[in-house]
């Protein structure tokens, strides 16, 4: 039996069976091999791993089974989503026109309008959800569209395979941060991007105690130079990290499909109450993509969006929610509500986040495994004007 014959929530928990033991000892959990070097039979000769910095046991385990969810041949992990997208535009030339989403991580945006700015990429930013937007800003020298879907925080569908059509008519690499659903709801690569990125510090590490970020592609090339920047800026997972996501991986079907679960019963909650002006949520039908993300995707996710009536509500709530916790991140076992206008999205100018909507009565909720009744609760009680001090 091998990987591919496996369903991913069994892989999940078992990994990859053609990767498995790692040693005689028949260990179920993954060692940590905490060394930093590794020593050679004699010259010339190699165990396949021979300094942290370039490959690890504990690395490579995680890497095989992150790539095994998207069907990948190759997989990256690095210390955090953000020095994934770092190392995988490492790998591109300066004078490359980008096109991203509109409603994307307000880190990746800060990224490419600084550090990307001064190495010489150009980027272009539209609402993907259109596909004809991405036909109207490609430029002679487009060479990757990136996309985030659903997007971050206004939850905008993009459809992955017309997108990946188009780009690959032009020559365009198609890159998706998968951070929202995950490949347990969504594999990308399947719907025909190029390349996935996504924050492994979010769901598939899942209890909110450590960072990680991916990246999964069938692409040689990108492969090949991706493994050149990691093994050049030393920006890989440490092993005790990539124990972590391990870990945490077990556990991420029955964690999504609990989160997901929740977000449903919590959106139709949120519908009822009068201080709610509107809900940006995938799982609505009334939502834009919603039959966009229900052709390309198994499943909703746990993320939610709303607008309040007012900036004292937001006020409110961030200041009276007992249970969920006024924080940044997303996708852990803890329910968290997140400020995107002075939290995510802090360095988009203002009048740029008003156009897009990330105005100050936006937040957005990251849905946990608690139990959806007390969370509900704790929502309502910290939305009205005579909130009580406990629940």
């Amino acid at each position: 039996m091998t990987s591919t014959d496996l369903c991913i929530d069994t892989l999940c928990v078992t990994g990859n069976p053609e990767y498995r033991p790692f040693d005689s000892t028949g260990a179920v959990s993954v060692p940590i091999y905490q060394s930093a070097t590794f020593a050679h039979p004699e010259l010339g000769k190699s165990t396949g791993f021979d300094y942290l910095r370039l490959k690890n046991p504990t690395r490579d385990y995680l890497e095989k089974l992150v790539a095994s969810f998207d069907h990948a041949e190759y997989g990256f992990a690095f210390n955090c989503g953000m020095a994934a997208i770092t190392a995988l535009f490492d790998t591109f030339e300066p004078g490359t026109h980008i096109i991203c989403s509109d409603d994307l991580y307000g880190g990746t945006e800060r990224l490419f309008n600084t550090i990307g700015k001064k190495l010489g990429f150009e980027t272009t930013y539209v609402d993907t959800s259109d596909l004809q937007n991405i036909i109207d800003a490609s430029r002679s020298n487009t060479k990757i569209v990136y996309v985030e879907t659903p997007g971050n925080p206004l939850m905008k569908i993009t459809d992955i395979k017309k997108t990946a059509e188009y780009a690959h008519s032009q020559g365009i690499i198609l890159i998706v941060d998968n951070t929202f659903l995950t490949p347990y709801l969504q594999q990308p690569l399947s719907l025909g991007a190029d390349v996935v990125v996504q924050s492994g510090t979010k769901y598939l590490c899942g209890h909110n105690d450590t960072l990680a970020g991916f990246v999964t592609t069938n692409n040689k090339q990108i492969a090949e130079n991706l493994e050149f920047v990691t093994k050049t800026t030393g920006s890989a997972l440490p092993p005790f990290d990539c124990f972590l996501a391990i870990r945490g991986i077990k556990t991420l079907a029955v964690r999504v499909e609990r989160q997901c679960e929740n977000a449903q019963k919590i959106v139709e909650a949120l519908a009822k109450n009068k201080h709610i002006t509107k809900i940006l949520y995938p799982g609505l039908k009334e939502t834009k993509g919603y039959e966009v993300n229900k052709s390309q995707a198994k499943g909703s996710g746990s993320m939610i969006s709303f607008y309040v009536d007012s900036v004292q509500t937001v006020e409110r709530v961030l200041k009276s929610v007992k249970i969920i916790h006024f924080a940044e991140s997303l996708g852990g076992v803890d329910s968290l509500v997140t400020y995107p206008a002075t939290q995510t999205h802090a360095d988009v100018p203002e009048n740029e986040r008003n156009e897009r909507g990330i105005t100050d009565k936006l937040l957005r909720l990251s849905v946990g495994i608690e139990n959806a009744d007390d969370l509900i609760h704790d929502l309502t009680q910290a939305l009205e004007e005579n909130n009580y001090e406990s629940i």
